[in-house]
C-alpha cells in the first residue's frame, strides 16, 4: 500500500488520488505568462520618460557649478553639494513657512470639508438627485482655471469687497485693516483651491459606511457625539488620511496663491524655486531647492502615514 499526497491510503488496485497541481512551468514561461508584464510596459515606459528621466536630470543639474568666466545660465557638470547647503541655510525659514501654510490649509479644509462630505455621503443617501447636484457643486471649480479662481478670490478679499466690509462692521477688522497681501489671504486661497481634494476622498470613505453600525450605537444608548467618535470617525479615517495628503502636498509647494494673494513677506518655497529658475537663472540652486522640498515632503508624509496607519488605504 502507498499513501497518496492527500493522505488517502491506496492499495495495489487503487489509483492514487492526484494532489493539487501547481502552475505549469511551460505555461508560466510562455506568452500567457508574460502577458501581465506586457500590459505593464506602457505605464512603465511613461513613468520612465516623464518621471524618472526628469528627476534624474534635475538631480544632475543640482550638482552643477557655474562655468568660470561664463555667461549667466552657463553651468558645467560637477559633484558639488554646496547647492544643497545653500538651499537649506538661506531658505530654511521659507521652507518652514510653506509647510506651516500647507498645514493650516489642510486643517481648515478638513474642518470645512468633513461636514460637507458627511452631508453628501450620509444625509443625502437615498436621494441621488440631491447627492449628484452637491457633488457637481464640489467639482465645479475644476471647470475653470486655477489662476482664474485665485484672481476671483482676490476680488472677494479686496479692500472694497464684501468680506472686509462685514468684518469691519462687526469690529473684527480695524477700519484701515485689509485681507489681501496678507498671510490670511494666502491660507484662505490655499484652503479654497484644494478643498475638493479633501472632500472627495472623505466622501468616498463615508459612502461605504454601513448605517446599521450607527443605528447599533444608538440602540446601545450612545450619544450622537459618542457614536461619531467611536463609529463614524474611525471608519472614515482612510478618507481623512488620503484627503489630508492630497491637500497638504500640493498646498505646501504652491506658489500661485502666494503670488496673487500675498506679499514679499509671505513668499513660499515655490515662489523661490520659480524665481531661481526664470529670474535669477540659477538652475543648480533651483534644482537643489526642488530636491530638498521633495525630500522634506517625503519624510513628513512617511511619518504621518506611519502614525496614522495604512491598513485601510486601498
Amino acid at each position: 500500500m502507498a499513501v497518496a499526497a492527500t493522505g488517502h491510503v491506496t492499495g495495489p488496485g487503487d489509483a492514487a488520488t492526484p494532489g493539487p497541481a501547481g502552475p505549469d512551468p511551460a505555461v508560466a514561461a510562455g506568452p500567457a505568462g508574460r502577458a501581465p508584464y506586457g500590459l505593464l510596459a506602457p505605464g512603465l515606459l511613461w513613468l520612465a520618460a516623464f518621471f524618472v528621466a526628469p528627476i534624474a536630470v534635475l538631480f544632475v543639474t543640482s550638482l552643477m557649478v557655474p562655468v568660470p568666466g561664463g555667461d549667466i545660465g552657463q553651468f558645467q557638470p560637477a559633484l558639488d553639494v554646496g547647492n544643497y547647503a545653500q538651499a537649506v541655510v538661506e531658505y530654511w525659514q521659507i521652507f518652514l513657512r510653506s509647510f506651516w501654510y500647507g498645514l493650516l490649509a489642510t486643517v481648515f479644509a478638513l474642518l470645512v470639508g468633513y461636514p460637507l462630505a458627511y452631508v453628501i455621503a450620509v444625509r443625502a443617501r437615498g436621494r441621488p438627485t440631491l447627492q449628484q447636484f452637491m457633488l457637481v457643486l464640489v467639482i465645479a471649480p475644476f471647470f475653470t482655471s486655477f489662476i482664474v479662481r485665485t484672481l476671483a478670490w482676490r476680488q472677494i478679499l479686496a479692500d472694497e469687497g464684501p468680506v472686509v466690509g462685514v468684518l469691519q462692521a462687526l469690529y473684527l477688522l480695524p477700519p484701515d485693516g485689509r485681507l489681501t497681501a496678507t498671510s490670511i489671504a494666502v491660507v484662505a486661497g490655499l484652503t479654497y483651491n484644494f478643498l475638493p481634494f479633501m472632500i472627495l476622498p472623505i466622501y468616498a470613505a463615508l459612502g461605504r459606511l454601513d448605517l446599521r453600525l450607527v443605528e447599533a450605537g444608538q440602540d446601545l444608548y450612545a450619544s450622537p457625539f459618542t457614536t461619531f467618535l467611536r463609529v463614524t470617525w474611525p471608519l472614515s479615517l482612510p478618507g481623512v488620511v488620503a484627503g489630508t495628503l492630497l491637500t497638504f502636498i500640493p498646498a505646501s509647494a504652491d506658489y500661485v496663491n502666494a503670488t496673487l494673494l500675498g506679499n514679499p513677506g509671505t513668499r513660499m518655497i515655490g515662489n523661490v524655486i520659480d524665481a531661481q529658475f526664470f529670474n535669477v537663472v540659477d538652475y543648480p540652486l533651483a534644482s537643489a531647492l526642488s530636491f530638498v522640498l521633495m525630500a522634506a515632503i517625503v519624510v513628513l508624509v512617511a511619518a504621518y502615514v506611519r502614525r496614522a496607519g495604512t491598513e485601510d488605504l486601498v
